[in-house]
């Protein structure tokens, strides 16, 4: 099997209400997306590199959607890198947790029904996350970053990322704006997938939702 390259294209300066940044287009031998890195300040031969690994949302990126956090944490990393004074956001092309845009919309019909988001990508014929970090990893060493301070909550991105060779130093937690939409998103993630959330900001008791399966209940508040 041919290993996974990535080939540098083009960079281009892109300035942002939080500072100006280099906007870096990657092309692979995997697949036919284009996978992007974001960088701020001098990042080449840098050790202890704020880094956001993140996966494209187009609701929460673009759209703003309240139904995930998604859109926050890309904005927010973007902050707390500008205010670093260096960083990378490596902006991979992998939808709605490698399963893409129309089972990600499927999939929000079905939570529509009472189902988590879990539930929803093994009823399409998915695993509950199908991402893959291996061409961030490949990412990062073209930029010749030595090692990163992860911006996430999910050890098992730092765990993945570290097996690809990515020496990770440090975890640094990503507050997230919990509403009435994302409450059950991002419980699930954190009962089900073992993300580092602080859930609040939202209090309440247990809310249910029936489905034809029985009772779906979902954490509101705390932690």
């Amino acid at each position: 099997m041919t290993s996974l390259q990535v080939t540098r294209m083009v960079s281009a300066r892109i300035p942002t209400a939080v500072g100006e940044f280099q906007l870096i287009l990657y092309h692979n031998n995997h697949d036919d997306k284009e996978h992007l890195a974001f960088t701020y300040g001098e990042v080449e031969n840098c050790r202890d590199v704020l880094v956001r690994v993140h996966s494209e949302c187009f609701t929460g990126d673009v759209l703003s959607s309240q139904r995930c956090d998604c859109g926050e944490q890309l904005h927010r990393a973007m902050q707390q890198i500008a205010e670093a004074g260096r960083g990378v956001v490596v902006y991979l092309r992998q939808e709605g947790r490698g399963i893409g845009l129309l089972d990600k919309l499927r999939a929000y019909n079905l939570q529509d029904q009472g189902y988590d988001t879990v539930e929803a990508n093994i009823l399409l014929g998915h695993q509950a996350d199908e991402r893959d970090y291996t061409l961030a990893a490949r990412i990062l060493e073209d930029l010749q970053v030595l090692s990163v301070r992860l911006l996430t909550n999910n050890p098992d991105k730092i765990e993945r990322l570290k097996a690809l060779g990515i020496p990770v130093t440090e975890r640094v937690p990503m507050r997230s704006t919990v509403n009435e939409e994302n409450l059950a998103y991002l419980s699930t993630k954190k009962q089900r997938m073992h993300h580092l959330l602080e859930l609040t900001g939202l209090t309440g008791s247990i809310e249910r939702r029936h489905h034809g399966n029985g009772t779906h209940r979902f954490l509101a508040g705390g932690s």
